[in-house]
């Protein structure tokens, strides 16, 4: 039951004609990910490299890329996952099935991860240099681990029980790093890692981890699992895959899984780091270079027959997306649970994740009270943006399920109708205006510095959406294009943001200002100032994506007749959202035209990608 092996599952794919093997030579250097990404596109197969230059192991790659092949790989355990979820979530309602009882108990003894003595793992030992050196993007600053499982382990409460697996990009080469001595780990806030990681700092000693590659595709799905904290993310790993994880622990070392196919065993100096970056990242933009902390490289091991996972990201949707969607498929119907009153939340994928929330909430505690603003729904945003990787969001928008019990939250365009139908930008936006936001946001005044808006709307419908221009549409000089993006939403292209004067810019500010809130123009509660409008109304994603990615919502929030009442801000006309690109964002991420036409010919006639893409 389930997959003990990375080998066990390509095997098992490539039988039932859901991945194929590209045997011709394959230059790691941006051509595998651009293999990858355009497979991707077309919901392709996944892939087995077996002549990678440069490395002696063959490298597979999409095997996560569509939500029924993840599903597939986990076929065997998905309902009895789904039955622990649902006694957590109501007991009472599986006294109606307790056959679906009988499976429970053996399901939660694979939560117990299992000591072993010897293992494949601990065979062979070899030098980082003589990894897969794959580069995704053409200005990444070297070779990076794109599904790394790095393991840590508090030092005040050693053991498995107080551990963490989480997934951190990990940079194999490049930058100043001491080939074959030193790696850079980069994480994000709010990471488990970072508990672990300040402890030592306390205690200003070192603390050893673990990077595990490959291994029981479960063990990639658990370390990006929201778990709650108490709960290993190896023993989630055992419940997926249907068994115990064997973990085995050489002398010296923290433990690791012995059927991984690779583990990189290193040691951090809290005080210590290195310039990590740049690297093309799930937003569409690259991270920039920052200072981050520095693994030194003690042993690289692998198994005998080790193959190395890896994917690429960029601007969704990617192979990630895939991930996002089965894990919320895993732990959706938990939301209630952790976040009372809340019915549903949605990452939005194509806008980058974390810039854009989602959500439907409740209005319980007056349903004798018919109010025209947001009650408990403000309550209820708070608690989402303190909730874990939620709390990275900029935008949350959210509406009351009292409004309209059939509202979707995954269809977008009606979700956002819903929203501009009711809100009143008078007293329904609400900022944090100095905060922490994402570390791979560049839209912010720093890194990791940035701000958030919940923008909650409730009540009767109070507009009609336009769907068309208003006739007589006049624009400052300047301001050219206008498009409808979707019903209420007007794109405007702007002159290019040369100098970024935050809130203060002349141009937006001179467009806000010459209207009054009854011109034609505010029939649009929504006004995006974009540096392309065709590229934005052509799709609903590209709108998402550069709204999203390119604004800060404190800084880059304008309104016609604007005002500040008591440190509230709101205004009586349209919201418009200054979404150009500004000096200080991180640049967008850019195929390189000859790796694609190298693309193109493996898909000739003949080619192992034929009828692929």
């Amino acid at each position: 039951m389930g997959y003990k092996t990375l080998r066990q599952a390509v095997n098992n794919l490539e039988s039932s004609g859901q991945l194929i093997r590209i045997n011709q030579p394959i230059e790691p250097n941006l051509l595998a990910g651009a293999i990858q990404r355009r497979v991707y596109q077309h919901q392709g197969p996944a892939l087995l490299f077996t002549n990678l230059t440069g490395s002696r192991f063959p490298a597979v790659a999409n095997l996560f890329g569509t939500l029924e092949r993840t599903r597939y790989l986990f076929r065997d355990t998905l309902r009895q996952v789904e039955t622990l979820i649902k006694l957590k979530i109501d007991p009472k309602s599986l006294l109606k099935t307790p056959a679906s009882l009988l499976s429970a108990p053996t399901a939660a003894l694979h939560l117990l991860p299992k000591r072993v003595k010897s293992a494949p793992i601990l065979n062979h030992q070899i030098k980082i240099s003589e990894l897969p050196q794959i580069k995704s993007w053409p200005d990444d600053g070297g070779a990076f681990i794109t599904l790394p499982q790095v393991y840590s382990e508090s030092s005040l409460k050693p053991g498995l029980r107080s551990a963490n697996l989480g997934m951190y990009r990990i940079q194999l080469a490049g930058n100043d790093y001491h080939q074959d001595r030193e790696i850079g780990l980069h994480y994000q806030l709010h990471r488990g890692i970072g508990i672990h990681h300040q402890e030592a700092l306390d205690r200003n000693q070192p603390f050893q981890v673990n990077i595990f590659v490959g291994g029981p595709p479960s063990l990639t799905i658990a370390a990006v699992m929201p778990l709650p904290e108490g709960m290993p993310e190896i023993s989630f790993a055992g419940l997926l895959g249907g068994h115990r994880i064997p973990m085995v622990q050489p002398s010296g070392s923290l433990p690791m899984p012995a059927e991984a196919d690779f583990v990189i065993c290193g040691t951090i100096d809290p005080q210590q780091q290195k310039p990590e970056g740049p690297f093309g990242d799930h937003l569409g933009y690259y991270s920039l270079a920052h200072d981050f902390p520095l693994i030194k490289v003690d042993r690289v091991y692998h198994r005998p027959d080790a193959i190395w996972p890896f994917t690429t990201v960029g601007r969704p949707p990617q192979e990630d997306t895939s991930f996002g969607e089965f894990i919320h498929e895993l732990t959706g119907a938990l939301i209630p649970e952790v976040l009372p009153g809340i019915k549903a939340v949605h990452a939005v994928d194509a806008a980058g994740v974390h810039p854009l929330l989602l959500a439907i909430g409740s209005e319980r505690y007056t349903p004798y009270q018919k109010s025209e603003r947001p009650q408990e729904l403000l309550t209820q945003a708070n608690a989402i943006l303190g909730q874990g990787q939620l709390s990275l969001a900029k935008y949350l928008l959210i509406a009351a399920e009292n409004d309209n019990p059939q509202l979707d939250i995954h269809n977008i365009p009606a979700f956002f109708q819903h929203v501009l139908e009711r809100v009143d930008w008078q007293h329904d936006l609400h900022f944090q205006t100095a905060t922490t936001i994402d570390t791979l946001d560049y839209s912010g005044h720093g890194l990791n510095q940035g701000s958030k808006v919940v923008i909650a709307a409730v009540g009767e419908k109070r507009r009609e959406l336009p769907e068309n221009l208003p006739e007589n549409l006049t624009l400052p000089r300047g301001f050219k294009k206008p498009l409808v993006a979707l019903p209420g939403i007007l794109l405007i292209e702007g002159p290019p943001c040369k100098e970024y004067r935050p809130g203060e810019d002349l141009n937006l500010l001179r467009f806000s200002k010459k209207y009054t809130a009854d011109d034609p123009i505010n029939t649009f509660p929504l006004i995006l100032v974009v540096d392309d409008s065709r590229f934005c109304a052509a799709a609903l994603n590209n709108w998402l994506w550069t709204c999203f990615t390119r604004s800060n919502p404190a800084t880059d929030s304008y309104g016609i007749e604007s005002f500040s009442q008591a440190k509230h801000w709101g205004c009586s006309g349209s919201l418009i959202i200054d979404a150009r690109s500004k000096p200080h964002h991180a640049p967008p991420l850019i195929d390189d035209p000859a790796i694609e036409e190298q693309v193109n010919q493996l898909a000739v006639n003949g080619g192992p990608l034929q009828g692929i893409i």
